[in-house]
Order: structure tokens, then C-alpha cells, then sequence
């Protein structure tokens, strides 16, 4: 078959593909107008509410893929399996970002051939908590759901990364990566980049180059992950009150701390905006078992982290990431509700 060839079928299952999503959107909007225009505006004051969050990170990625600078954070991914790991999961769980801004870094990571096993520790651990949400967490929910969230986003790394490990030689883990436009062009930037560290990225045409198309895959990449993230955000608001949340996880029962994984994580978009809504359940009844399990859970398995990943990873490695999401959450539940 020619290349030809495979590209027509390529560029006919796409155009399948946007028709289909374009009919869907028509169809919803005939139904619900109502709904339709309110989660539009919903989108777009989601947007530019994250747009300061998201703008600063989508430069950084930029300028870390321009200036060089990834070499040198690509040296503490590289090394014996434990000891990256246990480095990844730390970083992840310190550092103030978030999977979608982290996400072109950590797909040139992968595509120069770094192991799976620190990159999914970094994963996991990223976008539970960081410095500002510890503070948060702390003034909202009170020290030790601050102190057990940081500990429960280093431990989820540890584990997420040692059980990777265990795969490391499967070829679905040597080569993790989709073969697909974005994945191309977010590794284009860094495989062009020059290998030397300078700052000044604007000094020169090939940094300056670089810089522009890392900016653009990420900021492509990122509204195509926000867009449809915001509108399962306003579908799921308008569906689940807290009240309603409440009552799956409300009562201290067996199912608790499982129903606050698999029922509120999806429902979790904002890191933030979730430490009220659990303050809330609490004050209601749940368990601080299950409000843990939430917190944890929201941050790597709910729509805005899951879909951060979806675009990029194979099938069985993104079926692991949330494998390893779900039982590590699960555990941070009841080892959080034993403790308390």
C-alpha cells in the first residue's frame, strides 16, 4: 500500500471523524438550545479563567523545549528505576503544574526515549497538589488533609512508577506514544531544539523557531483538551448538585470511600473550586475517607487530568495511568480514614 494511499484513508477517516462531531453538535444544540448557549458561555468564561494559569505554562513549556533546558531536567528522569522514580515523584509532588502544561515536556521526554516508569510516577503525583494548594488545602480543609494530600500524591507516584517499572521491557512501554499529528508536532520542537542551554531564546532564528512551535502545539493541544473538559464540566454541574453527591458518600458505609473515586472524581474539574464543595460534603456527612479519595481521585482521573493524557498515549499504557490512578486513590482513602 502507498503512502499515498494510507494518507487518503488517514485524511477520510478524519473528515468521518469531524463530520460526525459537527452533526452530534447540531443535534444538541436543536435539542438544548437553552443548555447549548449557557455551556457556550460556560466554555469561554472557563477559558479565560484558566487563561492566567495557563498561558504562564504554556510559555514555560515553550521556553524549556527552546532554551535547551529539557536536557537538563531529562537528566533526573534518566538512571536506575528506583532512584528516577522515587526523584519524579517528588518534583511531581512539589512543583506547581498541572498535567496539560507539563504535557509537552513529558511526550518529548518520551518520544527521546526516556523510561515510562519516572515519567508516570511525575503523571500521577503532578497534579494532585503543589505549594499553593498545600496553603489552600490547609486553610480550607485543615493541616493534616494538606499534609495527607502532599503524601498521598509522593506515594501514588512511588507506586504508579514501581508497578510501570515491572513493564518496562513490553514494547507497549518502550513505545508509549501515539503516531498522530499532535504527538508529532509537540516532539517536532524538541528534536530540533539545540542541545546546548541558553536562555535568550529570542537571539537566535532555530530557538526562536523552536519556541514558536512548541507554543503553538501546546496552546492547540490544550484547547482541545479544555473545550470538551468545560463542557462534561457544565453537563455534569447541571446533572450532580452536591447534594446529590452527597448521598452516594455521605454515609460512612463500606461503599463510601469507592463511590467518592468512581462517582465524584469524574465530577472534579478544579482543584480550587473542589476544596469547598468537599469542605461542604463533610459538613454534610461524608466520610473524610471518601473526601480524601475525592481530592486524590479529582486531581489525575477526573475529565480535566484523564483527557490531558488521552490525546498522547497508547491505549495500554493511558488503561494503566488510570489503573494506577484509581487503586492508588482508593488506597490514599482508606489509609487517610485508618489514620484520622
Amino acid at each position: 500500500m502507498s503512502d499515498q494511499t494510507v494518507a487518503r484513508r488517514q485524511a477520510n477517516k478524519k473528515t468521518i471523524v469531524w463530520g460526525l462531531c459537527l452533526f452530534l453538535l447540531v443535534g444538541i444544540v436543536l435539542a438544548w438550545p437553552v443548555h447549548a448557549a449557557n455551556a457556550a458561555m460556560f466554555v469561554v468564561w472557563g477559558l479565560v479563567a484558566v487563561a492566567p494559569i495557563v498561558i504562564p505554562g504554556i510559555l514555560l513549556a515553550a521556553w524549556i523545549i527552546a532554551s535547551g533546558a529539557d536536557t537538563h531536567i531529562a537528566a533526573a528522569f534518566e538512571g536506575r528505576t528506583l532512584r528516577t522514580v522515587l526523584v519524579a515523584s517528588l518534583i511531581g509532588a512539589i512543583t506547581p503544574v498541572c498535567g496539560v502544561t507539563v504535557l509537552p515536556l513529558m511526550a518529548g521526554l518520551l518520544a527521546a526515549g526516556l523510561p515510562l516508569a519516572p515519567i508516570m510516577a511525575f503523571w500521577l503525583s503532578s497534579p494532585i497538589t503543589d505549594p499553593a494548594m498545600l496553603a489552600t488545602t490547609a486553610a480550607t480543609l485543615g493541616l493534616s488533609f494538606a499534609i495527607g494530600k502532599t503524601l498521598a500524591a509522593f506515594g501514588l507516584g512511588l507506586f504508579g512508577g514501581a508497578v510501570t517499572g515491572l513493564f518496562a521491557k513490553t514494547p507497549w512501554a518502550l513505545n508509549a506514544l501515539r503516531d498522530n499529528g499532535l504527538v508529532r508536532q509537540l516532539s517536532a520542537a524538541r528534536c530540533g531544539a539545540a542541545l546546548t542551554f541558553d536562555p535568550w531564546v529570542w537571539r537566535t532564528k532555530s530557538r526562536r523557531r523552536s519556541f514558536g512551535t512548541q507554543f503553538w502545539a501546546t496552546a492547540r493541544l490544550i484547547l482541545i483538551c479544555l473545550i470538551p473538559a468545560f463542557a462534561a464540566e457544565y453537563a455534569l454541574n447541571a446533572a450532580l448538585t452536591p447534594g446529590a453527591l452527597a448521598a452516594y458518600v455521605g454515609e460512612d458505609q463500606w461503599w463510601a470511600i469507592p463511590a467518592a473515586v468512581f462517582v465524584g472524581a469524574p465530577a472534579y474539574i478544579d482543584g480550587y473550586a473542589a476544596l469547598p464543595l468537599t469542605r461542604g460534603l463533610i459538613d454534610n456527612g461524608m466520610s473524610e475517607g471518601a473526601a480524601m479519595a475525592f481530592l486524590v481521585s479529582g486531581g489525575v482521573v477526573s475529565i480535566w487530568g484523564a483527557m490531558a493524557i488521552a490525546p498522547i498515549l497508547k491505549l495500554k499504557p493511558f488503561l494503566l495511568y488510570l489503573a494506577l490512578a484509581v487503586l492508588g486513590s482508593l488506597a490514599a482513602g482508606y489509609i487517610f480514614e485508618w489514620v484520622v
